[in-house]
C-alpha cells in the first residue's frame, strides 16, 4: 500500500512488518521511559522566516504527512490560532526578538543559551492536553551550513514526520526517518507504517506503558 502527496508525488515507499522491539525503540527515551503521543486536534501550521515558495513546500509536506496519518488540518485553532509553529533563523539570538514568543515558550532565554552551547541547528517543543495528546508543537531551525545544504522538500518532510508523533529523543539519532527512492526523498516504509498505526482510532492518543509497542506492532500488521 503506497501513499502520495496531494499532487501525486509519493511520500512513502511501501509497508513493512515491525516487531515489538523495533517499535519500542522509536518511543523509548534515553532515560529508559516509554512515551508515545499523537495529535488530539486538527493541525494548523504556520511558518516564519521563509519566502512564499518555501512556505508552500512546508505546508504541502505537513498536509501529506497528515493525510498519511488520516488525521485532519484546519484553518485555525480555537485556543492558539496556529498550533504547529515553525521558526527559521540564522542565529539563535534572533529568537528572543520574535514578538510574544516568550509567552509561548517559557524560559526562552535559557533555551537559547542551551541551543548555542550545544551548537544545535534544530529543536522541537511539544505541548500536551489533559489526555496526553499533542496540542501544540514549536519547531526551531537555525540555518547553519549543514541545513543550508538540505533541499526544502527534504527539510520540510523531515520536520513534518518528526512532529506528527512524539518520537523518542533517540529515535533518529543514527538513522533519519527519510530515504531516497528513484531520486525522490520519501518516508522510510517502517516509519510511515508506524504513523498510520499510531493514528488508528483503536489506539490511545498517548501511552507510557511499553506494552503499547506490542499493540502498535500488531496494528501495523493488520493495516497491511
Amino acid at each position: 500500500m503506497g501513499c502520495k502527496r496531494p499532487k501525486g508525488r509519493p511520500i512513502c515507499s511501501g509497508d513493512v512488518v515491525m516487531d515489538q522491539d523495533a517499535v519500542a525503540a522509536l518511543f523509548t527515551r534515553a532515560d529508559g521511559t516509554y512515551l508515545c503521543a499523537r495529535w488530539g486536534r486538527p493541525i494548523v501550521p504556520v511558518v516564519f522566516g521563509v519566502d512564499d515558495a518555501t512556505l508552500a513546500v512546508f505546508k504541502g509536506a505537513i498536509e501529506a504527512v497528515v493525510t498519511l496519518a488520516q488525521h485532519q488540518m484546519a484553518e485555525t485553532d480555537p485556543e492558539l490560532g496556529a498550533n504547529l509553529m515553525v521558526f527559521f533563523c540564522r542565529d539563535w539570538d534572533e529568537l528572543p526578538e520574535v514578538p510574544h514568543l516568550e509567552k509561548l515558550v517559557p524560559d526562552l532565554l535559557p533555551l537559547v543559551a542551551k541551543l548555542k552551547g550545544a551548537d544545535a541547528n534544530q529543536y522541537r517543543i511539544f505541548r500536551f492536553d489533559e489526555a496526553g495528546a499533542i496540542r501544540a508543537a514549536f519547531v526551531f531551525l537555525r540555518m547553519d551550513e549543514h541545513l543550508a545544504q538540505v533541499s526544502a522538500d527534504t527539510l520540510a518532510l523531515s520536520q513534518a514526520v518528526q512532529t506528527i508523533l512524539l518520537w523518542s529523543d533517540m529515535a533518529f539519532r543514527e538513522t533519519a526517518p527519510l530515504a531516497v527512492v528513484n531520486g525522490n526523498t520519501v518516508l522510510r516504509p517502517d516509519i510511515s507504517s508506524v504513523v498510520r498505526a499510531a493514528y488508528d482510532l483503536v489506539m490511545p492518543v498517548a501511552a507510557q506503558d511499553p506494552s503499547h509497542a506490542l499493540r502498535l506492532s500488531a496494528r501495523i500488521g493488520k493495516l497491511q
